[in-house]
């Protein structure tokens, strides 16, 4: 497909849709979208879109330097659709993204439709919903936001199953110099790994690591 191609469809979607190359560099965005964020299409095409769309999820960022979703994209990998938090003209609001990979002619990495569908009122529902298993059951709130949302970006991450199985480690409490002794694996190999997952799901700390994961039900 042509991107001038890819500009059309997307100017003809009436979800709010844009389109994200390769290097995550917004070179398409619909009218609708502007009506969502508040941003014209010369505002925002030759933007990061992460500059653009700020998002987060129940974890925190999404939209960041280690945007998973653009993980993904460049692996050629389908991604289920995801919840995000982003600000829009009326204040932060949560939507549903979809996200379709498609080849573009002369790009040597496939571009990324995104379609925004506003959903503030079926994940505030969410949000209820979790409060109220937490205060009948006493589960822990993570383990109960995992039960009912289950739209979160991180399951778009591509962890190899050494790095799954040292996060796995890592929830349980486990610590380099553990870690290493249990897999008979070096400490360095171990850290080597724990900045790798932690770039994959966009933590910046073990324990945020492990808690976007658990969300995600990676682990």
């Amino acid at each position: 497909m042509r991107r001038e191609e890819l500009r059309k469809l997307v100017d003809g979607t009436s979800d709010p849709a844009f389109v994200v190359d390769g290097e995550g560099v917004l070179v398409a965005w619909n009218e609708p979208s502007q009506q969502l964020f508040g941003v014209t299409a010369e505002q925002a095409i030759g933007k990061s879109c992460r500059s653009i769309v700020h998002g987060t999820d129940e974890c925190g960022s999404v939209c960041s330097n280690h945007c998973i979703v653009q993980q993904a994209i460049s692996k050629h990998r389908p991604l289920r659709n995801f919840d995000l938090e982003v600000p829009t003209i009326r204040g932060l609001q949560w939507c549903n993204i979809s996200v379709l990979i498609v080849e573009v002619d002369g790009s040597r990495e496939p571009h990324a439709i995104h379609i925004v569908r506003p959903g503030d009122v079926r994940k505030r529902l969410e949000m209820v919903m979790c409060d109220f298993v937490v205060n009948k059951t006493g589960l822990p709130a993570d383990q109960a936001a995992a039960m009912i949302a289950s739209r979160i970006a991180a399951r778009a991450s591509d962890l190899s199953d050494r790095e799954s199985e040292i996060l796995r480690h890592l929830a349980r409490g486990g610590t380099t110099r553990s870690i290493a002794d249990e897999l008979h694996i070096s400490r360095t190999t171990v850290n080597n790994h724990v900045q790798h997952i932690q770039r994959k799901l966009d933590a910046h700390t073990r324990l945020e690591a492990i808690r976007r994961a658990e969300h995600a039900q990676l682990i």
